[in-house]
């Protein structure tokens, strides 16, 4: 049986196409791979790299996407930056747009804060702490 090598893409839907792919791409630094045209048959989509092999699919329709936090209280999905400083980068660049994103947070493993995406749906960002490291996480500067 052939291993698996991760996730080749998370499906999102959206009223406003360009809006989320604009906030994706520019504010998140994720890089467009593709636009195909919405047809009698299929809806308008979009496909944003997020880096390594890993993809976001914009499907454009009508209804609202869930807004709602999975049963943990968190986002049902993510994103990785590398570094615990690329993450408050990434978290002032948020702030800097006028979107909502919450303060980094301190797990076992990782450093997480969650963000709104223009439709309103939670997306975590995170770092992962290196394997090694039992000290508290760096300070941005």
């Amino acid at each position: 049986m052939p291993d698996l090598l991760g996730i080749n893409h998370v499906t999102l839907s959206t009223a406003d196409l360009d809006r989320l792919v604009t906030y994706y791409t520019e504010l998140l630094g994720a890089t467009l791979a593709f636009e195909r045209a919405a047809t009698p048959a299929d809806p308008r989509v979009a496909v944003v790299d997020v880096g390594g092999d890993d993809h976001l699919m914009i499907v454009e329709t009508a209804d609202a996407p869930t807004t709602d936090l999975d049963p943990l209280g968190r986002a049902g999905w993510g994103l990785r930056v590398a570094t615990h400083r690329q993450l408050c980068e990434v978290r002032e660049q948020i702030l800097d747009a006028g979107w909502p994103v919450g303060q980094i947070e301190t797990l076992p493993t990782q450093w997480t804060m969650t963000a709104r995406d223009p439709d309103g749906r939670p997306v975590d960002v995170r770092a992962h702490r290196p394997r090694t490291a039992a000290s508290p996480p760096p300070t941005a500067g």
